[in-house]
Formats: C-alpha cells, structure tokens, sequence
C-alpha cells in the first residue's frame, strides 16, 4: 500500500476521491492501492527547555543561554493529535511508499517531514507539489510525483526558521523578562514580531514628536482653472506676501501649452502580501481574515495556491488561460472582449525567471458557488485582477498649461483618459478614486483637473492667494502600510520593481505575516482605531527597554530573513545561520546581565505568557497583574487640571512621560518628559496641550 498523507481531512478526502480510495477507516481512507490519511496542521513541535533539562524549567539568568546540544522534535499535548499520529505511525510502519501530501510550501513541507522523522519512516518518500486543488492539478501531480529529497533545502529552511525563532524568542524573552520586567511581568521578544512592532512605535514617536510649521503657498484663479506659483512653497510669509504684491493687479499670460501621451500597465496580479494590502485597503479587512479567506478559496478549488511572493506566471500556464477565462462565467462582459480573439501574452505577466515554487494568485475557472460574503470579496479581487492583465494599457493624455505674471511663473496639470483599456474592469474603483482625490484637495486630483481649452499667448485677469498652510506629521500605520513596510523591511517603496528586489530581505514570509501582526494584537501590544494601528503603552515600553538595536531593527532582521531564502535555494548554509543566531544570543545575553543600569518596566496589563510555557508567569505565579506605570498628578491649586485632549481623560504623571489615565482602555495620547520638561506646572502642562493638540 502507498500512504498519502494531507495537511488537513478535507484536502484528504479530495485526493482520496480522485484516487479511488473510497473505505473509510479510523484516521484514513482506503482503496485501490492507497491509503490516504491526514494531520491537523503541526502534531509536532520543538522541544521545550525543560525537555532537555529539568535545570531549565525554572526561569534564571545563571540558566541562559540555553542553547541544546542537539534539537529535538515531540508531539503536541493533544488527546486527538495523538490519537492521529498513532494511526499515522502504523501506515507508514506498514507502508511500500509515502507520498507527502502537504501543503505545497516551507511550513508545508516541515509538518510532514517532523511526522515522517517522529514515525521514524524508512521506506521511499515521494512528493506531491501542485498549485491548485483542482482534479485535473491533483491528477497531474501524481503523474509527476517527485523525490522527496528534491525538497530537502526547503526543509532545512524550514528547519532553520523555528530553530532560529526558538534560539532568540526563548533567550531572549526570558533576558528581558528577569532583567527588566517588573513583577515578573513576560516581556515577549520574537524574531520577527519585535521588529515589526518598532516600526509601529516608531512612527508613533515620530507623530507625538512633530512639530507642525507654517508655510504658504501662492496660487491664482484664471478661467475657473486654479494656477500654482512654479516657485512652490515659501518658508516665510514676507517672501510670498512680496510676490502676491508683484502679481496683484497685473494680467496673467498663458505662457506654454504641452501634451504628452502616455500608457499606464494594467495592475500586476497577486502574491499573498498584495492580496492582504488590497482587502485592508477595498474592505477594510485584516490581514489574518484575508488569508483565511483565499486558503478557503483554494480549498474549494477556485483560487490557486495562496501563500505565495510572486505576481507572475510561468509560460506553461499560457495555453490555459482561454479555458481559465471561459470558465468565469459570472464576468462574461468583461471576458468576452479577451475570448474574441487570441488571448495577449505580455513578460509583465509571465516571466519563468520570476516563478520558483509557485505563480502568482488566479482563479482555476471553476465555477464559484456558495461563497461568503468575505469570500465573495476576496474572489471578486483575484478574479478582476485576472482577467485586467490581459487587457490593454490604459491610454492617457497629460497637458501642462504653464503661466506667467510679471515674470511669476504659474503652472497647472491636467490628464484625460483617452481610452481606458483595462480601467474598464475597476469602473466603480476609478470613480471611487476620482472623487476622494477631489474631496481631499490632493495634487493627485490636481492631476486629474479637467483643463478648458487654452491658447498660448492669451492673457486676462486673475484673482491671484496667499494661503497659510502647515505641515502634516507621518500617518499611522494601517495594516495595509504595515504589511508593505514588513515586505520591504520598513523602507518606502512606491515602485513595484523596486519592491521586487527588497522582497528577499522582508519581514518574515507572505504566509506568516498576517500572524505575526495578530500576535501583536493578542499581546496588547498594539490596537486598532478605525483603519490605523497604534501602539499600546505595553508595546511603547516594551520597544524602549530593548537596547540591543538588533532585535528591532526590520533591516538587520530582513538579512536574516534573506539567509533563510537562500537555505531554501540551496546557496547558504543552515548551519553557518544558526551558528550565527547562537552566537548573536551569547552576546545579548552577556551584555544584559552586565548592565549595571537595570531600570524594571511595569506594564499595566495581564502577563503575557510565552508560547511553551503553559499556565506560568516568569515568577510561577499565573494571573498576577502587572504594577502601573504612572501615577496620579498631585493637585494645584488655583490651575486648570489637564485633561488628555484625545478622550478627555485626567492625564497621569508617570516615569519618562505625562500620559493619559485611559491607557488602559486604548488612548495612547503621552508627552515625553525629554521633548516637553518633567516638572511643569498643570497650568503649564494645559498650555502645551493646548498647543499640541491645535497643532
């Protein structure tokens, strides 16, 4: 018998199905030649401290660092996880092959390979890899089954992620926590979970630490049509105030007239992360609900495999796009176009040297029924940008109308869309975009200004302003900025090539982000207002005790992440990485208990325990909550008491800032003693208020 082993019981029953194994059994289903069982996701896992040594159950910095001779694997503490892999043992015990069914990826593959290695399998391992659930992708695989060792270097890569999180998030969590954390309060240190949560604290600071500046802009009206002064803003008034006095009461003379046609690309097609930054951004969706949303798709067999970095597709895929298309029957109007004649095929879309494991996100053609209201969303997504790549550029027009009065220059862009090629497919999207960039007064909606019909060389009154404007601070982090910043390693990146080459060095991988940024959550480390992201006090903390710039650095976190994909292509050693990653341990272990400048933080919410060390705090007492952080403002007479200017809370004196008394309940208003003073005045105190918060 061969035994076919799925990540899950319903990927199980849908090759068992085309198989032909149709007996069900206890754990697995049997017939013509096969048995076809399946896991839950992870049965096993690495070990914890205290399996290697009883001298590590304890939490003490004499203990660390605690780096084990050799890793080993266990199964999971679960009466049902057990049960499955003792059925597992046996088949593959009594096996002639074992095909590894799973999940088509990095996590995929170390799930199955920690069964097999628990199972102690010794007979050949084949791999099945497809990218779609479909019965024609299922059947073809087994055509084309591969050798497991084909696979190892993802495996190893694998290998090296949760060896690598376990090295830093165990040591590291338990430095913090016996240094720094006040009443033994879990102070969670994570690979890629600490660097992320300082992008979003450090944008915070940067927001509470600007300082808005005046500035001014010139501008004049001529023919209904808005003009701006070529010499844009101007840092003092008397300066624009002197060429408003210069143009005022003089005629404005079209100077130029220049039109320029250009082409816009359709947009590309999906990997994981673009899918998760569209659904924030269209539905207002978070990042976990989107990837839970897709990987249902997939499951149904309407999407292809979701856990994917890139946006494009391999040639042999090309043959089957008209059939992909046909079967979208509910976009008929907008696939008709394609099918009448032969389907483009553009290096924007299928490029082999761009696609390694897996293309980019498409539909299978199969007919979508029954989908949630979520799933309905993110298929209409997929599907829309699908069937955009194969229609033509979008064909715009943009015209410059430059000005001048008494030798001020003045100018004013316009663009016309002259045929709109793939914007077609996003109708109500491009509406939708006309009018918020008209609503906000953005240069975006500048550029979409509708010009009159100028003549070089007219000339006419005009009604010529000086406008008094202030700079804006940062905008905070939604999840949709946040997952571009993870992608880049928190650099800004507007330009998809760009974007292409900083990938390798991202914050963890497309499948784990939307994880990470929910550990965040579950943490109390960050929360949500609306669409933004905010950092609580807990993780504003957390971030300023860390002084090991390593650990919260998303640059020097993305080269490791880049290490971790070159195991995976067989160009870097896992040893070599994880020799490194010991070694960066040692150092930070050595240099916390030596700093002899040990200030404990107190973070005012419920301990977070450490995945692994169930029902414990660092001191072994569960539940005990944490000290507060600030304390009550002493009353002054004859002064106004300062309230926050966010939820109008009494504002609270604490140890390195003035902060809101609602912290608890979200409201991260805070002035840091280092920008404003530590012993103002309430009176004092109501002044600066009042000038933060108008700004």
């Amino acid at each position: 018998m061969k035994v076919c082993i799925a990540e899950k019981p319903s990927v199980a029953r849908e090759i068992a199905g085309i198989l032909g194994a149709k007996s069900r059994k206890d754990g697995y289903l049997e017939g013509n030649g096969y048995r076809v069982s399946w896991t839950f996701g992870h049965l096993c896992t690495l070990k914890e401290p205290h399996d290697y040594t009883p001298d590590w159950k304890m939490w003490q910095l004499q203990s660390l660092p605690m780096i084990p001779p050799r890793f080993g694997i266990k199964l999971l503490s679960n009466e049902a996880y057990e049960k499955q892999f003792r059925i597992l043992e046996q088949l593959i015990r009594d096996a002639e092959a074992v095909i590894n069914c799973g999940d088509a990826g990095q996590e995929g593959e170390l799930i199955q390979r920690w069964v097999l290695q628990k199972a102690g399998c010794r007979c050949p391992v084949y791999r099945l890899w497809i990218s779609s659930l479909t019965e024609e992708s299922i059947r073809e695989g087994f055509r084309n089954l591969k050798e497991a060792a084909e696979f190892n270097s993802l495996y190893e890569a694998g290998l090296s992620r949760a060896i690598g999180d376990w090295l830093l998030g165990m040591n590291a969590t338990r430095l913090y926590t016996l240094r720094y954390g006040q009443n033994r309060q879990v102070l969670s240190i994570g690979r890629v979970q600490t660097p992320t949560l300082a992008l979003i604290v450090n944008r915070q600071l940067e927001i509470e630490r600007f300082r808005p500046e005046p500035y001014w802009e010139l501008k004049t009206v001529y023919r209904q049509t808005t003009f701006s002064a070529t010499q844009g803003k101007f840092s003092k008034k008397e300066e624009g105030e002197a060429l408003l006095q210069q143009v005022a009461g003089k005629e404005f003379t079209v100077a130029d007239i220049k039109t320029q046609k250009g082409r816009e690309a359709p947009p590309r097609l999906f990997d994981l992360t673009s899918l998760q930054v569209e659904g924030n951004r269209k539905f207002a969706l978070p990042a976990e609900e989107t990837l839970k949303g897709i990987q249902s798709l997939y499951e149904k067999k309407l999407t292809t495999y979701p856990r994917v970095d890139t946006t494009f597709l391999s040639d042999d895929l090309y043959p089957k796009i008209p059939q992909i298309l046909k079967g979208l029957a509910a976009y008929t109007p907008l696939t008709a176009p394609l099918l009448a004649g032969k389907v483009p095929k553009s290096k924007k879309v299928f490029n082999n040297s761009k696609v390694t494991d897996h293309h980019a996100i498409i539909p299978t053609g199969i007919t979508a029924r029954n989908l949630s209201g979520r799933e309905q969303q993110i298929y209409d997504l997929v599907v829309r940008r699908f069937i955009a790549a194969f229609y033509p550029d979008c064909e715009l027009s943009t015209t410059t109308v430059t000005g001048e009065v008494d030798g001020v220059g003045f100018k004013v862009v316009g663009k016309q869309i002259l045929k709109p090629g793939w914007r077609v497919v996003f109708e109500r999207e491009a509406k939708e975009l006309t009018e918020n960039t008209e609503r906000n007064g953005s240069e975006a909606a500048e550029e979409a200004t509708l010009l009159p019909a100028f003549v070089k060389g007219e000339h006419g009154p005009h009604q010529p302003d000086l406008a008094e404007k202030w700079t804006t601070p940062p905008k905070p982090y939604t999840e949709a900025t946040l997952l571009r910043a993870m992608e880049t390693a928190g650099k800004r990146v507007d330009d998809d090539e760009l974007r292409d080459a900083l990938k390798e060095n991202g914050l963890g991988r497309p499948s784990t982000r939307a994880a990470i940024i929910e550990t965040l959550f579950k943490r109390n480390y960050i929360r949500k207002e609306k669409k933004n992201l905010y950092a609580t006090p807990t993780g504003v903390e957390l971030i300023g005790v860390i002084r090991d710039e390593l650990l919260k650095s998303a640059e020097l976190t993305g080269q490791w992440e880049k290490k971790l994909r070159q195991i995976e292509k067989g160009t870097y050693q896992a040893g070599v990485f994880l020799e490194e990653l010991k070694q960066l341990v040692g150092r930070i272990v050595t240099e916390v208990r030596s700093d002899t400048s040990v200030q404990s933080i107190a973070l005012g919410e419920t301990p977070v325990r450490l995945a692994g060390e169930r029902g414990k705090t660092a001191a072994g007492n569960p539940g005990k909550k944490a000290g507060k952080t600030i304390r009550k403002t002493s009353a002054r007479p004859s002064s106004p008491s300062p309230v926050c200017p966010h939820c109008g809370g009494a504002l609270l004196r604490g140890r390195t800032a003035y902060g809101c008394a609602g912290y608890k309940n979200g409201c991260t208003f805070r002035l840091s003693y280092e920008t404003y003073g530590k012993d103002l005045t309430d009176g004092e105190l109501c002044k600066v208020i009042k000038r933060v918060s108008h700004g």
